[in-house]
């Protein structure tokens, strides 16, 4: 709706004349407005529990107990697979350190698929293990400082290897890592709607009228706003929701939190989780503690969602759609009085909620730290890391000069052939290194021979010129001459050429030896050395009559044929080199594409199941051991002569294929442990919390620090240094777990030789549990057809008990208990109380209850009653408050009060 106002005073007393008065048109006839009264009494609105909204939360409570000076097998033993003792290791401390080594023979013996059982590791006290993990790692360091430089990674790595092992073994005996989990609910239903903050407000002097235009659509629009995280994987099934329900925003705003929170990142099956202040299990002390804890958590989150949903309705940035028509229409407002202003408002009409926060169940917790909880995930970035380093500018660092056509010692030797094969130049090893067709150097001519051609010589002096051709790209090394003369009859003939040391001497005949190099007359060097294209020779005869010469001139390739050809091998090289570089990036560049849209392009629920079972995977290796054989080499071996696509995990596919059953029995050891675990453990409930990057090896901060990707928790949990997760014991099988974490022991119900204060907690836990919520649907319940009920709770100050027949209780009320349901009666005080659930028989009176029989005595007084309560089935409510939140409608008042007006 759009409101466009338009004043027109009338004509009256102290009125101004017509003429100034604007012409305002009116079609519709004014309007006369009653006076309605600022207050009108408030309509109670139906609060609309089938609308009710629920988010699953906890509060958890470590305990602050006393660590046992013995058990905590599970610890133990998880210490000695994770050291990796190898055999020469174990001999050498026996040798060093006899008085470690002989107390543990049995315990510390190499790795194998048969260790030894969890029990022999309850009664081995901590400090002789701390010890002999600081001897494996003062040997280590040794062999480390002595190992060659070419074999000294895999020494330092198993000196990594025992100092996690070592400080993990401190860290995780010294600190109790019991602990309880208050399983809670919220519980948010529609509880009318309520004026809100005013919109617009309409103005009226006396006797003024005023022009209202309405505008109203008829529109179908789609809107589409979608959370940042997720943090359900109910929720992230249905990721696209309505921005304006305070459920939404609850669930948002917790997630806007750990997005910003460095420290530690929730997640599991338990999506809102706050925590309670260490203390030690004190009975209803610590019970009020996270009950309060709990209630500020819930109370701050719905306030903040409330905030942040009316904060994202005034200014939303939205995908919208509308489509529709609109209709126009004006309304003349009069105020008929001549002496009261009155006005118009226009107030929002906000969305009330009642929230409550139920208290349902309470479970046993167990603490573990585990080191790189995203350490397989991780793979994937470092090869992207790798993938990214290898992009950049091309370079060629191939000089000129290094082309050469000589054989290089260092090239590759040619494979043995017989006859065996020549190595190659050096230029073609280049071509052959780059894939280039490269050109090959001038070729060495033959030595270029030109015969003297003078025809007949006169009688006397001649001289004659002789031009010299020689090929292109090529210079004369040197010249010899070889041939014979005669001189005329008579006379002694002389020959010479000019510009060489040839004698002018007189003679008969002459002859020249084949081997005679003309040499320069200037310095005694080779004549016409370097001399190029056609060099002309001139020849000087006298009283020669005949004569049969021969010039030989032996020829190579110039400097300049050299470096040209040298130039074109370097372009070929490049090239080849250059295509094939930009053929790589390519090929690097799709690779990392592809690598980051498999990393990024998966949807939310996907990344939370995989963090899950990562979280599930290293738990079972820190319960189980790294070493635990999930399939043994013998099953491997087997598959692969059996010649199984082992890689495609198709290996059972069908009945044709199996290894022998006597293959799988280093698997079938650990049955019983695997099952145990599997069951003992809620999975669906385990909450992690995750430590940065500086909980991990200094080496590795770099890297983890720059990983990145768009989903925030899945970031948080890649750059995770070590995550505590807290397991949620199964409701029945606390004392199960603590035998089985303590003493080795497993499906053991009964209490050890030697309980240990950790088991009678377990014992008090599970009995809690028992008394405060019976009947009450456990983590994570369905939905059913009928509503669930609300607790009952009253107090009585009389003194009862103990009775083994019916008590008939005196209590402030009975309204509300119904016969057959079990009641609890008194409170918790420390772990010796009075506390019990009885079933009731009979409701005398409104007065009165009566229970089958009581165990123990119950005492109440005017100013100390005990407390009697009926649990409901949806728990405990511990907090009620109210939220608001807005909503697209408006509300009209119209007053004429003005100092009423708020």
């Amino acid at each position: 709706m759009e409101i466009t106002m338009t004043h027109v005073a009338e004509s009256g007393p102290g009125s101004r004349s017509g003429a100034d008065t604007p012409s305002i048109p009116s079609p519709v006839p004014p309007a006369t407005l009653p006076t309605i009264p600022p207050t009108a009494p408030p309509v109670t609105a139906p609060v609309l529990d089938q609308s009710t909204r629920e988010i699953d939360k906890a509060t958890f409570v470590p305990l602050d107990v006393e660590t046992p000076p013995i058990g905590q097998a599970l610890t133990k033993a998880a210490f000695v697979r994770q050291l990796q003792l190898q055999p020469d290791e174990a001999d050498a401390i026996r040798n060093r350190h006899p008085e470690l080594a002989e107390p543990l023979r049995d315990l510390l013996t190499p790795p194998s698929f048969s260790p030894a059982p969890l029990s022999a590791f309850a009664a081995v006290p901590t400090r002789a293990l701390e010890e002999y993990g600081q001897a494996v790692v003062a040997l280590r360091h040794e062999r480390a400082e002595e190992t060659e430089e070419s074999a000294r990674g895999a020494a330092l790595q198993a000196l990594q290897t025992a100092v996690v092992a070592a400080k993990g073994l401190e860290a995780n005996t010294a600190a109790p890592r019991m602990g309880l989990m208050n399983l809670e609910r919220l519980e948010m239903t529609p509880a009318g709607i309520e004026r809100g903050e005013l919109v617009a407000t309409i103005p009226l002097a006396p006797q003024e009228e005023t022009a209202v235009t309405y505008k109203e659509w008829s529109v179908q629009k789609k809107e589409f706003s979608s959370i940042v995280t997720d943090s359900l994987e109910t929720f992230s099934e249905t990721g696209v929701t309505d921005n304006t329900e305070l459920s939404q925003s609850t669930s948002s705003q917790q997630q806007h939190s750990n997005q910003f929170n460095i420290t530690g990142t929730v997640s599991g099956g338990i999506p809102v989780i706050s925590g309670s202040v260490t203390s030690g299990y004190t009975g209803q002390d610590a019970a009020s503690q996270s009950a309060t804890d709990s209630r500020k958590h819930a109370t701050t989150l719905t306030q903040k969602a409330s905030t942040r949903a009316r904060q994202e309705h005034k200014v939303t940035i939205t995908t919208t759609t509308v489509t529709g028509t609109s209709q126009t229409t004006t309304r003349t407002l009069k105020n008929p009085s001549a002496t009261n202003p009155i006005r118009i408002d226009y107030f929002s009409l906000m969305r009330k909620w009642r929230v409550r926060l139920y208290r349902y169940g309470m479970r046993q917790t167990y603490d573990v730290v585990l080191p790189e909880p995203a350490a397989t995930m991780r793979r994937p970035y470092a090869e992207l890391e790798a993938l990214k380093a290898q992009l950049g500018p091309f370079v060629f660092n191939i000089p000129h000069n290094d082309i050469t056509a000589e054989v290089r010692k260092g090239d590759p030797e040619p494979p043995k052939t017989d006859p065996p094969t020549p190595k190659s130049p050096h230029y073609l090893v280049l071509a052959d290194q780059y894939d280039a067709q490269v050109p090959p150097p001038p070729p060495d001519l033959p030595p270029q021979t030109y015969a003297v051609e003078t025809g007949p010589l006169p009688q006397g002096r001649g001289v004659t010129r002789m031009p010299l051709n020689i090929p292109a790209g090529y210079e004369i090394v040197n010249i010899t001459i070889s041939g014979r003369m005669t001189s005329f009859a008579g006379h002694l003939g002389q020959f010479t050429i000019e510009g060489t040391t040839l004698p002018f001497d007189p003679f008969p005949d002459k002859v020249f030896d084949p081997n005679t190099v003309l040499k320069r007359d200037t310095d005694g060097g080779d004549f016409m050395a370097g001399a190029t294209g056609t060099p002309v020779l001139v020849l000087v005869f006298d009283q020669v009559s005949t004569q049969s010469l021969l010039l030989t001139a032996e020829v190579r390739p110039t400097q300049a044929a050299m470096e040209r050809w040298q130039f074109d091998v370097w372009n070929a090289l490049y090239t080849a080199a250059q295509t094939a570089y930009y053929a790589q990036q390519q090929d690097i560049a799709g690779r990392i594409a592809a690598l980051e849209a498999r990393l990024n392009d998966v949807d939310t629920l996907t990344l939370r199941r995989e963090e899950s079972d990562e979280i599930m995977k290293n738990v079972l290796r820190y319960l189980l051991g790294g070493r635990f054989p999930s399939m043994p080499k013998e099953v491997l071996d087997a598959f692969a002569a059996a010649k199984v696509d082992v890689a495609h995990g198709t290996g059972f596919e069908g009945n044709t294929i199996g290894p022998d059953s006597t293959l799988w029995t280093p698997v079938r050891q650990y049955e019983d442990v695997v099952r145990f675990v599997n069951q003992a453990i809620e999975w669906e409930n385990v909450v992690s919390f995750l430590y940065s990057y500086f909980w991990d090896l200094p080496e590795s901060w770099r890297f983890i620090r720059e990983i990145e990707h768009p989903d925030a928790n899945r970031q948080a949990f890649l750059r995770a240094g070590s995550a505590r997760v807290v397991l949620t014991i199964r409701r029945g099988w606390e004392t199960r777990w603590v035998n089985f974490v303590e003493h080795g022991v497993i499906d053991d119900p009964n209490a050890p030789e030697n309980p240990s204060q950790y088991w009678t907690i377990a014992q008090e836990i599970a009995a809690y549990d028992d008394r405060n919520y019976p009947g009450i649907p456990p983590a994570n319940p369905g939905r059913a057809a009928a509503r669930l009920e609300d607790a009952v709770f009253t107090t009585s100050t009389a003194t009862v008990g103990p009775s083994t027949r019916p008590v008939s209780i005196p209590v402030a009320s009975s309204a509300g208990f119904v016969v057959g349901a079990q009641v609890v009666i008194d409170a918790v005080h420390g772990l010796e109380h009075s506390q019990e659930a009885q079933k009731i028989t009979r409701i005398p009176d409104g007065t009165h209850i009566e229970v089958a029989g009581l165990d123990n005595a119950h005492t109440g007084s005017p100013t100390a009653p005990f407390p009697v309560m009926q649990p409901g089935e949806k728990g405990e409510l511990i907090a009620e408050w109210n939220e608001y939140t807005p909503t697209s409608g408006t509300d009209i008042a119209v007053t004429s009060n003005l100092s009423a007006i708020s």
